[in-house]
């Protein structure tokens, strides 16, 4: 409970458009220290549960232990730890494109579900909180890879769980 109230709190910084990217190239010190801050924790937090929840608990796992292995008493960047999951699932998922389309987007989705009978569509959005004319900036060429899962009457979370990538603006 307490690190979804941290998620809400990280969201509405995020949204605003003075927010930045979880990992970005810096050149000087002081950007180097105002890239640590709770945005960039709890985000980046939130973003390794998504992933863990889409791969599978024990997929995110066994990424992480070749991360550590590969890594042991060295020094690693960011791509390092996707390469390690890219690893583990073999080649069926790309998980450094879906994780950079996070990590270097300030700023997060708004996936609008729209349901007609049978067919759903979604779409994507880069999502504001507040946003003043005079300050915003077009981010039209933001595309996140949102890993979805839903269940459906013949399938629930006990069961199977069912997943969707939207790695578009819109889908079906």
């Amino acid at each position: 409970e307490d690190f979804l109230n941290l998620i809400f709190k990280a969201m509405m910084k995020d949204s605003l458009n003075s927010s930045h990217p979880v990992s970005s190239a810096v050149q000087t010190s002081e950007q180097i220290e105002e890239m640590f801050d709770a945005l960039s924790y709890i985000k980046g937090a939130s973003l390794l549960l998504m992933l863990k929840h889409y791969l599978t608990k024990d997929v995110f796992q066994a990424g992480i232990e070749v991360y550590l292995h590969n890594h042991n008493y060295g020094s690693a960047q960011s791509d390092d730890l996707w390469d390690s999951m890219n690893e583990v699932t073999n080649g069926t998922l790309d998980v450094k494109k879906l994780m950079k389309t996070w990590i270097q987007h300030k700023g997060f989705p708004l996936v609008t579900v729209t349901r007609k009978r049978n067919v759903i569509s979604i779409q994507q959005e880069k999502f504001f909180y507040h946003m003043e004319p005079e300050n915003w900036t077009s981010d039209a060429s933001y595309l996140w890879h949102i890993p979805l899962t839903y269940i459906t009457s013949n399938c629930n979370f006990t069961h199977c769980t069912n997943a969707y990538l939207l790695d578009q603006k819109s889908g079906m």
